[in-house]
């Protein structure tokens, strides 16, 4: 009898998670104010989705293996722990998840450290972030990366809406400064640019160098547009609206039909870009991992392109579901055959070589199922939410990277990845 009853309790826990994925939204947050949910649809209770999401960031930014650390009284960074560096798109990341998760004390040392150390004060540069950082605050990139600045904006303006500008940060002016400060760039002083090229209205790579004659898919987020449309407040919402139509009509031309798949680099009209004689064929790496999350984004808080996105989402989980749910690769060409080639990750100590089953994959394919509608959408984000983040069987072992895409992901299946409006 006992042995039974056993079974059955395991039976009636199987089922409470297993319950199917309701079909995608067909509104998204800017005209809603909601947000899905889709752990609890597959029948986790709010406790148990609080006390993941508790943990991850616990994980991330307090734990053992924190890539959060505080700087005296009012200081704080993020490293690339596997670089030996702080880098402008782990520190944006940094407050984004602060603004979202309500951690002012964190979001504003971190924006402390950013503008002391990162932002170029005056000069050429004025107003952009210096890419890449040694702990102490010494400069080791001295160029722009324009993701970076993409993120400071967007966090900075909620910020401004979540928490006002009356204390000793004004959220709204420091972006508007970096709006502003690119948008008088031309070129004119050692070739700086605006990191949006102003008649493609797409994203560079950099602003500066080679870097603005191409892109980066997993740079676009035209959701990002949108919200500075709203609430930048700089006089041109009409631009930025653009930039958002723009950006979407270029992911259509940028990423594989067949496969899912993109580049980690292209040309401005989504055409396949070879860089250097070592990348033979464009490929999917570490970059591209973001654009099934970025894509999530934008669905779930514009839903303005719901049709292209469903296929994409479906598109690109087929694909890595064909090639093993629990032991796809993390690099491939992108027509989906074998890479040759794999990029290492890391230095030193930290260095990873081939490919792996890495989270920060599983997690961003786990964020697409928001947008998919088949069947194995609810497979992806089980992986999800049993994945942890631990040492790969070679050795490698990436908090900062893998560990921050498993944060966002999360807070995306779990609705606690919001546009913030301002306080009423």
């Amino acid at each position: 009898m006992k042995k039974i009853l056993i079974i059955i309790a395991a039976a009636i826990a199987a089922a409470s998670c297993s319950h199917g994925l309701k079909e995608p939204w067909s509104k998204g947050g800017f005209e809603t104010g909601q947000y899905r949910n889709v752990f609890k649809e597959m029948g986790y209770s709010q406790k148990e989705i609080d006390a993941k999401l508790n943990q991850i960031y616990y994980e991330v930014f307090e734990g053992p293996d924190k890539v959060y650390f505080e700087v005296g009284d009012s200081l704080g960074y993020v490293s690339d722990i596997k670089n030996y560096d702080a880098r402008t798109e782990g520190m944006s990341y940094g407050l984004m998840i602060a603004v979202q998760l309500d951690k002012k004390d964190v979001f504003d040392r971190i924006w402390r450290w950013a503008k002391k150390y990162m932002q170029y004060q005056e000069g050429p540069m004025k107003g952009y972030f210096a890419w890449s950082l040694a702990t102490d605050g010494t400069i080791k990139g001295r160029g722009p990366a324009s993701d970076g600045e993409l993120y400071f904006v967007t966090s900075l303006i909620f910020a401004s809406n979540r928490w006002g500008n009356d204390g000793d940060i004004n959220y709204l002016a420091e972006a508007q400064n970096i709006l502003n400060s690119s948008w008088e760039k031309d070129g004119s002083e050692a070739g700086i640019m605006p990191f949006i090229n102003k008649e493609k209205h797409l994203i560079t790579f950099t602003p500066d160098g080679f870097g603005v004659n191409y892109t980066d898919p997993s740079y676009h987020l035209p959701a990002f547009y949108e919200v500075w449309a709203r609430w930048a407040d700089d006089g041109r919402a009409d631009f930025y609206r653009e930039c958002a139509k723009a950006s979407r009509e270029y992911l259509h031309k940028s990423i594989n039909p067949e496969t899912g798949l993109n580049s980690d680099y292209n040309n401005y009209d989504g055409s396949d870009m070879v860089r250097g004689r070592f990348m033979a064929k464009p490929s999917f790496r570490y970059d591209s991992w973001r654009v099934p999350m970025n894509m999530a984004l934008d669905y779930s808080w514009a839903c303005a392109d719901k049709e292209w996105q469903n296929n994409y989402a479906n598109t690109i989980q087929d694909f890595f579901y064909s090639k093993g749910i629990d032991t796809f690769a993390d690099q491939y060409n992108v027509d989906g055959t074998e890479i040759e080639n794999p990029m290492r990750a890391g230095q030193g100590t930290y260095q990873g070589t081939g490919t792996r089953h890495s989270v920060g994959l599983v997690a961003t394919l786990a964020a697409a199922s928001l947008a998919a509608d088949h069947d194995i959408a609810i497979e992806f984000a089980q992986r999800l939410w049993d994945s942890e983040n631990k040492p790969y069987e070679d050795g490698y072992f990436d908090a900062y990277y893998d560990g921050i895409l498993r944060l966002f992901a999360f807070m995306h299946l779990s609705g606690n990845y919001r546009v913030i409006t301002p306080a009423k």
